[in-house]
């Protein structure tokens, strides 16, 4: 048996920079030139200007610009009228012909009944059109990662080298795919993985204008954002800064996932929605673990995309009723521990074209996952008790082997070690005390 970490990739850094470069540039937002490229209302934008001034108290012309992410030649125009209209005044001079600006008592009480209407602040929402151009050029069905790429980004994990001859056409078509097995042998760790296959980043925006209402996308719980200002062969600096350049996605949800979280949400209080999962997801990878464990039916959620996986596109409803047409762009995988054939229907696993069933390793592939997890955690690998482990916590017992037992099993070693002030080592007798705690037993 091989397993990944004895294999030789070919997939050099050089080639793979190379593939980075071209992949990340492939979309590059350009700065709006014109205020009718922003695609918003001038009453809009006054807005925005009066809830910044509102929070701030005082600030200059060019920083309410960088706060709502757009050229200080757009937002000089709005700043005039405003204060023809006695909404905001001079507070004082700035560098580089600007001025410290400052809300009137009439100016406050109209922002304060904006403040009221919508909570939202910050960058300039960016239009729906804009987002499906965006998603369209980005869109990770115009990857094709190729056999050493999967190999490259699973390099530091043990995975069995013939699987890759059923995960590879997956990968490569873009396609969803069912990851299923017992619990503990690294589905999950291996579809994080998956997302590395792709393009290295993309840009999204970070909130979008649809009919009227504000729909945040950027969501720090699941998008990286990419701080280095200088990569790539185009600089971020000189891109629109109502996008946000990010690791491809890898938005992950599990027994917690309601029907609730794949429709827009609207905020009644603050009038402000949030995208649902399979936006965020958009351009990465959207992971169901723990498939047929979430609080509704598994055909109720899978219904919910029969349409969306066979058509690339989904319907959502915007607070108003309206329903809008967005793009269903990712790679969708559903980790179970459950054989997929109980869980859903025939047509649907039509849908879902690859199903791979992750295994328990053997003997051999145990003992490596063992120095892979020794090296990490500063054991140094002892043959004879590791033997000693497999022979009486495993063939006695006639338990089964997981991926993630020599990680856990060293974690729970090395606590017991420097709860007792012990030397950090593998020893018989330490397999033997961690066993008893992490191993349940039916009496």
């Amino acid at each position: 048996m091989t397993t990944l970490g004895q294999l030789k990739s070919d997939y050099s850094p050089a080639s793979s920079l190379m593939a980075a470069l071209m992949q990340e540039d492939v979309f590059h937002p350009a700065p709006p030139v014109r205020f009718e490229e922003l695609g918003v209302p001038e009453t809009f934008l006054d807005g925005l200007i009066c809830k910044e001034l509102l929070i701030a108290g005082a600030i200059s012309g060019r920083q309410l610009a960088e706060n709502a992410c757009i050229p200080f030649g757009m937002i000089e125009p709005r700043l005039l009228a405003l204060r023809s209209r006695s909404f905001i005044v001079h507070r004082g001079s700035a560098p580089l012909n600007d001025y410290i600006y400052a809300l009137s008592e009439q100016g406050r009480d109209f922002a304060q009944a904006l403040m009221e209407a919508s909570s939202y602040r910050g960058a300039v929402p960016v239009t729906l059109d804009e987002y499906l151009n965006g998603v369209e050029a980005q869109s990770i069905r115009a990857e094709a990662p190729k056999r050493a790429q999967l190999e490259a980004c699973c390099r530091d994990i043990s995975v069995e080298a013939s699987i890759f001859d059923d995960l590879g056409p997956a990968v490569n078509a873009g396609a969803g795919l069912f990851l299923y097995g017992e619990p503990g042998n690294g589905k999950t760790t291996l579809a994080e993985r998956i997302a590395q296959c792709f393009g290295q980043s993309i840009w999204i925006p970070r909130a979008l204008y649809i009919d009227g209402e504000i729909v945040k996308l950027f969501d720090g719980s699941y998008h990286e954002e990419i701080q280095s200002a200088g990569s790539g062969i185009i600089k971020d600096k000189d891109a629109d800064r109502r996008w946000v350049r990010i690791k491809r996605p890898t938005v992950m949800v599990g027994g917690e996932l309601t029907m609730d979280a794949l429709e827009i949400r609207h905020n009644a209080k603050t009038n402000v929605s949030e995208a649902p999962l399979q936006m965020k997801s958009n351009g990465g990878v959207l992971l169901i673990d723990d498939f047929g464990r979430q609080r509704m039916n598994p055909a109720e959620l899978l219904n919910r995309w029969i349409v969306p996986l066979e058509k690339n596109y989904d319907f959502v409803s915007l607070s108003n009723g309206k329903k809008i047409q967005v793009p269903f762009d990712q790679m969708i995988i559903f980790s179970t521990n459950i054989d997929p054939r109980q869980l859903v229907d025939e047509a649907f696993l039509r849908r879902i074209s690859y199903k791979i069933h992750v295994k328990d390793p053997c003997e051999e592939e145990f003992r490596h996952l063992f120095k892979l997890a020794a090296n990490k955690l500063g054991f140094k690998l002892d043959v004879a008790s590791l033997s000693y482990l497999i022979e009486k916590h495993y063939r006695e017992k006639n338990r089964s082997f997981r991926r993630c037992h020599p990680r856990d099993l060293l974690r729970q070693v090395k606590s017991y070690c420097a709860y007792n002030d012990l030397p950090v080592e593998m020893k018989s007798e330490f397999f033997d005390i961690v066993c008893r705690c992490y191993f349940t037993e039916v009496i």
